[in-house]
């Protein structure tokens, strides 16, 4: 048998069964007394099966020019507006659910030799981290972890999970827990916890799958517009679902809009505000003719997405038709530049007491509102998270600042760092009017 297919065929049984004690595990053939339990090998055994994938040089090759044939048809196979990875020619930073121990590892150990020890030890725990959060997933409890640290993390995932709902909610710890899948992690545990996936009988292999890519569709590199800015607007949407006053008069599509708005909201954001694509004349500017160009590339990116993972193709055409509509109607509201528009709408129906949430139309309004306040509720967060989420969004304002100032652009408002401090952004910012949004939306 092959290296490669014999070090994944051995991974796979080890994921089904465990030897008996004293007993190495064969890479085929008979188990006689195998039990259920998870993978037996210990992290020299792991290292050793590693090193024989390094040495099959032939086989990599040849994974390496499949992966490059396949990655071609995938580029040819979309066409318009649908997740742009960037600059051309410039790998995007990974930001999936999978460890760098992967083909891309392999393949690049043919070229540069073998890694340090030290550093594969690194991926090789980054893997293990994966694997028990994917058991987590799955509700799978895992009972001889292969490293004392990766029990630790995936209990204190597990027990902030038992807290989402709570505002305190500390997502930047969440992402380091989950080895920075906090997006998809949580998404999983709330459409499970909502009964999402049983209500549309949604396949829990596809739904990780369009998580993922919505996930890596985020640009890590960016400080602010993230997947862990995603993954907290998320989670601050899940606590309005939640507020007594509207959460009983909720739907599942309701909170399945809500869940999937939130996480999709800044989908491939390029780390600049509209008003830099516009005066640089950027393609998607000509494209949404100057009119929410953001918020519509991130809902068509969404829109993709979601059919190219075929999440929702077992639903009526209708109904999906529907979805999709609705997504856009909810990430179209985070425009900014309609705050005052969504407010004077809001005000009117609190004053008139006219807010009939049995109405669907109504409904989807206090969500549109519920997703705007997610989106900019930094400075309501307790002060850990708040100065964060306020470092880093003026550290990305900062950036785009520089590179006006590099094209020899006017530098837009609260982008120069010689001139503009954190504390006169977050006030000159206008964000504090959330708090005054988030007060109006708990008194509805």
């Amino acid at each position: 048998m092959p290296v490669l297919e014999r070090y994944f065929h051995s991974a796979e049984l080890g994921r089904r069964w465990t030897a008996p004690e004293g007993v190495l595990p064969s890479s085929a053939g008979g188990r006689p007394g195998c039990q259920q339990g998870p993978l037996p090998w210990d992290l020299p055994e792991m290292i050793r099966m590693v090193k024989l994938v390094w040495k099959s040089k032939s086989e990599l090759q040849a994974t390496k020019q499949r992966g490059v044939l396949e990655n071609e048809d995938a580029l040819h196979s979309f066409a318009g507006d649908v997740r742009l990875r960037g600059q051309t020619g410039v790998p995007a930073e990974r930001r999936g659910s999978y460890p760098f121990i992967d083909f891309r590892l392999l393949n690049n150990t043919t070229h540069s030799g073998e890694i340090g020890t030290k550093k594969k030890v690194k991926r090789l725990l980054s893997f293990q981290r994966y694997f028990h959060a994917s058991r987590l997933l799955r509700g799978i409890i895992p009972q001889a972890p292969l490293h004392l640290l990766d029990e630790d993390y995936l209990g204190q995932a597990r027990h902030m999970l038992s807290k989402v709902g709570m505002w305190d909610f500390d997502i930047f710890l969440f992402d380091r827990l989950t080895n920075g899948n906090s997006l998809v992690t949580l998404l999983c545990h709330l459409f499970n916890t909502h009964g999402l996936i049983h209500h549309f009988k949604l396949d829990m292999v596809t739904l990780h799958r369009f998580l993922v890519m919505v996930q890596e569709d985020y640009h890590s590199q960016n400080p602010y517009h993230n997947a862990v800015h995603a993954a907290d607007v998320t989670q601050a949407m899940n606590c309005y679902l939640k507020e007594p006053k509207l959460a009983s008069f909720l739907t599942p599509l309701d909170i399945m809009l809500g869940l999937l708005a939130a996480a999709a909201h800044d989908v491939d954001h390029p780390g600049v505000n509209q008003p830099f694509l516009i005066k640089t004349n950027h393609h998607l500017a000509n494209l949404y003719q100057n009119m929410s160009v953001l918020e519509n590339h991130h809902w068509r990116s969404t829109i993709g997405m979601l059919r190219e993972s075929r999440l929702l193709a077992h639903l009526p055409k209708e109904m999906t038709q529907d979805i999709e509509q609705q997504l856009g109607s909810l990430i179209l509201a985070t425009d900014i530049n309609r705050q005052n528009e969504f407010l004077t709408r809001l005000k009117a129906h609190l004053h008139n007491e006219d807010l009939r949430l049995e109405d669907v139309h109504d409904r989807h309004f206090m969500l549109q509102i519920a997703l705007k306040c997610a989106d900019i509720c930094n400075p309501c967060r307790i002060w850990e998270m708040s100065k964060q989420w306020s470092e880093r969004v003026c550290e990305e304002f900062y950036r785009q600042g520089d590179l006006e100032q590099k094209f020899e652009l006017e530098i837009s408002p609260l982008c120069n760092q010689q001139k503009d401090s954190i504390p006169s952004i977050q006030i000159g910012g206008g964000q504090w009017g959330t708090w005054g949004t988030s007060t109006s939306l708990q008194a509805a």
